[in-house]
């Protein structure tokens, strides 16, 4: 069965380029050249990845993508950002919002496939179940879901693998650039330091108190350790 990509895009030349493409590749790809429906429409009919203009009317994507980070059912479905927007300030707006990729304008259509691919690749589920509990926590990998004393966490897909990674090896140190490689992989836009702004979200969904934190430490010089506790 194709995956689905909802595509928000107002320039009609734009858009019909890269839903051509996109359908070559087998996709299936419903257009959206303003912002009104495509919140409602995922609702009914999840798509597997959002691929986001910026600038659009009735409002624009950065808004749309912070509905969707804050939509229980939708906020693990990747963004990808498909912008003129090309400044570094654009950029880092993207990633606090949540986004999993940044693209800017103009593209070569071979590089918007291949990091479609990824990205979508990123967020497989695995074919087995796979739940970590400890304390009040469960991350559950096969639904991508975070609950804290029963109830269900929201949180992007990218904190989610970033969470679900670190748990599964507690007691390790991994340097911001092994977590780039490991959670963004070929990601281009983010940086060393955008392991940092997910690792605060993290800390404030699963710590008591984020500022002393109890399961994902700090190692100074170093980057950060998940500690699990003794009764896990």
């Amino acid at each position: 069965m194709s995956q689905t990509i909802f595509l928000l895009e107002d320039d009609t030349d734009i858009s019909r380029l890269v839903q051509y493409h996109l359908e070559a590749a087998g996709y299936t790809v419903r257009t959206y050249a303003s912002t009104s429906n495509i919140v409602t429409d995922a609702e009914r009919q999840p798509p597997a990845l959002f691929l986001l203009d910026i600038m659009v009317p009735g409002g624009d994507g950065t808004e749309v993508c912070r509905r969707l980070r804050q939509h229980a059912a939708l906020s693990t479905t990747p963004i990808i950002f498909l912008t003129a927007k090309a400044s570094e300030n654009d950029r880092v707006t993207g990633l606090d919002l949540g986004a999993d990729d940044y693209i800017t304008k103009p593209f070569a259509t071979r590089e918007l496939l291949a990091r479609v691919k990824a990205v979508l690749r990123r967020f497989e589920r695995p074919s087995t179940p796979s739940v970590i509990q400890f304390d009040a926590i469960e991350i559950d990998a096969n639904a991508m879901q975070l609950r804290i004393k029963g109830e269900l966490t929201t949180t992007t897909a990218t904190e989610f693998r970033l969470l679900d990674y670190l748990a599964r090896h507690p007691g390790r140190v991994f340097s911001r650039d092994h977590l780039l490689d490991a959670v963004w992989g070929d990601a281009r836009f983010v940086t060393p330091r955008s392991v940092d702004v997910y690792v605060r979200r993290i800390r404030e969904k699963i710590e008591a108190d984020p500022e002393t934190p109890r399961y994902l430490k700090t190692v100074r010089g170093a980057g950060y350790r998940f500690e699990m506790p003794k009764s896990a």
